[in-house]
């Protein structure tokens, strides 16, 4: 490894933006949470949409206080986040409005207008990606029903935090494929998609690869001298890319992974995609990972279900994380199972009284709402969730004839050592807790590893390498 690169790691998560600093002891590496904000989208008349003004502020506060930290200076910084939402840009490159969520409900409407003209079994043929409402190629068409100038030039939320600091309209590539227009053989948009949905080809940015140098930043911050000779470099743009990155083990064989956040996504590294009619029924998807190869994994509502019940209790001030899962652990394990696949689980708003309405609808009796049932409620979703792990790594098996011996965890969820045992009970394989800021390590593991060589594009093995290193440090984040 040639140096020991200053580096910054900016992180939009769907519930919290972070933004952390890598800085060296000598050859230890030394990790700072410089800010954290607290993220949720806002609904109003027009829609649910995200607070980008904000999170840029939030990022810029970050930004120059990483700048006095870093005396002898910064040599690049990356940016990772949840796929699938962007921003329309006008010709001077600013926001032309705020960029819908991806939870919006227009998304669903638009989805059954495309699967008119473009069977969702053929969608999952040609781009490999689970079918959901949320998914770009519905959020953009989206845009066309609702009259929205689709040839407007739009950018994913994370390379435009890039874009703003300087660096060019791109679309890296593992953030890409999460959008269903892309050609996984050309490694490109998939041009006859969007012809046929009379979408606009040319508003897409272009496709750069993990790791890609995107040049300094703009002359605004290359005035403070921390960033005088800072890079901006597009790690693996797409949140789960760069977790799965930050997992230090080379040998994808013999291990699975669950990225336990907001979302649970729960499968396996592999070195093609699986575009087979039974993965599409299965809701399996195929994601870029970085380095090459393609994170085939089936996504779940994860912690989602938790925060959105624990919302719903909030004005009753009743329990606080720690203690719910501790009081949940106690419980006795309610009656039946939660179907997670029900896309009411995806939505917003009462979380309790959604899941007393599946039950029902199962003949199942419901559970008390107020926050005194909140154990019970808790255990049902965690012994839902570990089942359903061990339901997906059955599909994985057979669909892919790998055998996992493990499973490595990443993400919030992996400090919960009550579903981490339902987890190893119900699927028979031993869990490796990984870092909680995988994503972050996995950011910065990329970044080091292009900095280290002249060539484009980032190895596996690589990058592996600097995130073993980078995991001993994980403990400060």
């Amino acid at each position: 490894m040639k140096h020991r690169p200053a580096l910054v790691a900016i992180d939009l998560g769907a519930e919290s933006c972070r933004v952390s600093l890598l800085r060296w002891n000598g050859d230890q590496p030394r990790i700072t949470m410089v800010r954290r904000l607290a993220n949720a989208p806002r609904q109003t008349e027009s829609g649910l949409f995200w607070d980008l003004p904000a999170i840029c502020r939030e990022v810029d506060a970050a930004l120059r206080e990483c700048a006095t930290l870093a005396r002898g200076g910064i040599d690049a910084i990356g940016v990772t986040g949840w796929a699938v939402d962007y921003v329309r840009l006008g010709r001077d490159g600013t926001p032309l409005g705020l960029p819908h969520c991806y939870r919006d409900p227009r998304n669903s409407v638009a989805m059954d207008a495309v699967h008119a003209m473009l069977p969702a079994a053929d969608l999952y043929a040609t781009a490999g990606v689970q079918i959901q409402p949320l998914n770009t190629i519905y959020q953009l068409y989206a845009d066309k029903l609702s009259g929205a100038g689709i040839s407007t030039p739009w950018v994913n939320l994370p390379e435009y935090i890039l874009h703003r600091l300087g660096a060019p309209r791109i679309a890296e590539y593992t953030n890409a494929t999460h959008a269903g227009l892309i050609d996984p053989a050309a490694r490109n948009w998939n041009d006859e998609l969007f012809s046929a949905l009379g979408l606009d080809r040319t508003a897409a940015p272009e496709i750069v690869s993990s790791g890609t140098v995107l040049g300094p930043l703009c002359e605004d911050w290359r005035r403070l001298p921390a960033f005088a000779a800072t890079q901006l470099i597009a790690p693996a743009c797409h949140d789960t890319a760069s977790a799965i990155a930050g997992i230090a083990a080379p040998d994808a064989e013999d291990w699975a992974y669950i990225s336990s956040g907001t979302w649970s996504l729960a499968g396996m590294l592999l070195p093609a995609s699986v575009r087979t009619a039974k993965a599409g029924a299965l809701g399996f998807t195929n994601l870029g990972a970085a380095g090459g190869g393609i994170l085939f994994h089936r996504g779940l509502p994860g912690m989602w279900l938790l925060r959105q019940c624990l919302e719903a209790w909030a004005p009753q001030r009743a329990w606080n994380v720690t203690e719910l899962i501790a009081a949940a652990e106690r419980a006795a394990v309610p009656e039946g199972l939660l179907d997670l696949d029900d896309p009411a689980l995806a939505l917003p708003g009462n979380m309790p009284a959604r899941i007393n309405q599946q039950r029902r609808r199962m003949a199942l009796a419901p559970l008390p709402e107020h926050s005194g049932a909140a154990p019970e409620f808790v255990c049902l979703i965690f012994h839902s969730l570990a089942a359903r792990y061990s339901s997906v790594f059955r599909s994985v098996r057979t669909l892919t004839r790998r055998d996992p011996r493990r499973i490595c965890i990443v993400g919030g969820g992996s400090r919960n050592e009550y579903l981490n045992r339902l987890t190893r009970e119900a699927t028979g394989l031993p869990v490796q807790r990984c870092s909680v800021e995988s994503t972050t390590l996995g950011n910065f593991a990329i970044q080091w590893a292009r900095l280290d060589q002249s060539r484009d594009g980032v190895a596996t093995s690589s990058i592996a390498q600097r995130a073993a290193q980078l995991n001993d440090a994980a403990q400060e984040i």
